[in-house]
């Protein structure tokens, strides 16, 4: 039996439920969010790459496929948030033999969710460009990218699936070993096949599917060896049970993904209809707004695994200390990261574009986010508290509420103001999910605070 180190024999799993909130929140967090800064700092690199060798138009038709490949991986990515809370549930309250159960049902919901998103999103894509009035100057680089990219999607789903299981289980080192090796892999083939082969933008798209592929092999690996999830025949005969608990669960949270995803594309619509240069710019745009958002978001995965947990075990009042841990790191960062966004504009700009109107139209969308950032930084962390609850039909709502208020703001304000209603749009958005997710978390947690404690048993660590 182990002392409250709140670490399991397996050194890379944390047990959430015992020990200091913020001691074992950093200790999950730091891998965790050197994970994200490496995709974000690896698909940064791809930007740069892109459109240094190949041009800004090539750079606004890669672009241009980030509200679609939002919209069908942020829907898987959601699904296996959505299990894993399930997973970690099970963890927390120590019922290994539903988690296993749960385990089994994730693997067969993932092989048919991978199998049904390649396919739907290949056979629709030259539709979905035409709806988002891409140019025709980059339909073509459009669709060549999508086409590999959707066609190998089921690497970039098992990848989500098995590092999100792993979160769960308090296992944030993996998904950092994963990512190191896909992005120092990932960044040397598009190098290669970009500047030594001179391949286009499909060389971006398949050095991508092969780090992916790369990336889940390791997940997977060490999920075939922890002992505690150790799968037999029986596990895969839990059916219809299995399959609705994590579909009740996973759905709500993929469906706010994908709401908030079709709010992304009508902007992209709207920003395609202006012209080539708007679709670089807001391109330029997006990126930096995800990676300057990364560290709130990986508070908000870190809140999400330790809430899991908790809630399973019952430690209502750890998940109202864990809230604040969390939202102190989305403060930090929204303090260091949106004062560069404010500040420097220009200078952050100018490193993936080279067109004077383009470097000037981000001028005018990053000091506005990057002054409002507050807001969806804690959003992330508060959001992912209620989903980690198991609590997720409120925050689908608050997706569908993100989706009008994006529509309402851009196709309002666009053709009065120009570029800077795109910022309005995600400002707008912010700002009406945080209501509704804080509303969210009240309800679900003050009445269980309240609550006479439960009597913890001693465990017995496997």
């Amino acid at each position: 039996m182990k002392s409250a180190s709140a670490i399991t024999t397996d050194k890379k799993r944390i047990d959430f439920t015992t020990g200091s909130p913020l001691k074992l929140i950093l200790a999950f967090y730091w891998p965790l969010l050197l994970t994200s800064m490496l995709q974000q700092f690896y698909n940064f690199a791809d930007t740069w790459i892109v459109g240094k060798g190949l041009g800004d138009n090539a750079l606004a038709a890669v672009g241009n496929m980030g509200s679609l490949f939002f919209l069908i991986v942020g829907f898987s990515f959601g699904l296996a948030n959505g299990f894993s809370v399930l997973v970690a549930q099970s963890f927390g309250a120590k019922d290994y033999d539903t988690m296993r159960n749960r385990l089994a049902g994730v693997i067969e919901l993932g092989i048919i969710l991978a199998v049904f998103l390649s396919t739907v999103s290949v056979v629709f894509l030259p539709h979905a460009l035409r709806l988002l009035r891409t140019d025709s100057l980059i339909m073509q680089d459009s669709l060549i990218y999508g086409y590999i990219i959707f066609g190998g999607i089921s690497t970039n789903i098992a990848y989500n699936i098995s590092s999100a299981v792993l979160r769960a289980l308090g296992d944030s080192k993996t998904p950092l070993k994963a990512i190191i090796t896909s992005s120092i892999l990932n960044i040397g083939l598009n190098s290669l096949f970009i500047f030594v082969f001179h391949m286009g933008v499909e060389g971006a798209a398949i050095a991508t599917i092969i780090a992916q592929i790369v990336s889940a092999f390791i997940c997977i690996n060490r999920l075939r060896h922890i002992e505690i999830i150790k799968l037999e025949k029986n596990n895969f005969r839990a059916g219809f049970k299995a399959f609705a608990e994590l579909l009740k669960n996973g759905l709500p949270m993929a469906f706010m993904n994908s709401i908030t995803a079709i709010g992304c594309m009508v902007v992209q619509y709207f920003v395609n209809g202006a012209g080539v240069v708007y679709t670089a710019a807001y391109a330029a745009c997006s990126k930096y707004l995800n990676l300057f958002m990364n560290p709130a978001s990986t508070a908000g995965n870190a809140m999400s695994a330790y809430t899991s947990q908790n809630y399973g075990a019952k430690e209502y009042k750890r998940i109202r200390d864990g809230l604040f841990v969390c939202l102190g790191i989305a403060a930090t960062s929204y303090v260091i990261l949106g004062s560069l966004m404010i500040f420097i504009p220009a200078k952050l700009a100018a490193i993936l574009l080279s067109g004077t109107e383009q470097i000037r139209l981000v001028c005018e969308f990053l000091p506005r986010c990057g002054l409002m950032m507050i807001f969806v930084d804690t959003l992330f962390v508060v959001r992912s508290a209620v989903q980690g609850m198991g609590k997720p039909m409120l925050p689908m709502v608050s997706g569908i509420l993100e989706m009008f208020l994006r529509i309402f703001t851009i196709s309002f304000f666009i053709g009065r103001i120009g570029f800077p209603a795109t910022a309005y749009a995600e400002i707008s958005a912010w700002i009406g999910a945080l209501i509704v997710n804080a509303f969210a978390f009240y309800i679900s947690l003050v009445p269980l605070l309240y609550k006479r404690p439960a009597i913890r048993s001693k465990r017995v660590y496997q």
